[in-house]
């Protein structure tokens, strides 16, 4: 955040931790298996025979966490996400 003056100033404490606690959900293919992962967790969500069945899954759970839901192409890339949070900057996006 930056002051009158263009300085730069700490993140209020409250909005930083905010930003901490946020862990998104990503799908992502695992070997032979598409996975639903919470990020910063050590074990997977739930593995799926199709992605559409993990971003199903990943779509309930990011909504009812308030997250985000990061998609992944099988090499990795991220192909699309979707935010189920209270976003102060809504995106001027059209797809939904």
């Amino acid at each position: 955040m930056f002051n009158r003056i263009g300085e730069i100033e700490a993140m209020p404490q409250q909005t930083e931790q905010k930003y901490m606690d946020k862990r998104d959900y990503h799908v992502v293919l695992r070997t032979d298996q598409w996975a639903v992962e919470k990020e910063r967790a050590q074990r997977v969500s739930s593995l799926h025979d199709t992605q559409a069945d993990a971003i199903e899954h990943g779509r309930d759970l990011a909504r009812k966490a308030g997250v985000e839901l990061v998609i992944h192409r099988p090499n990795g890339v991220i192909r699309d996400s979707d935010s189920f949070g209270n976003d102060p900057i809504p995106p001027r996006d059209t797809k939904h």
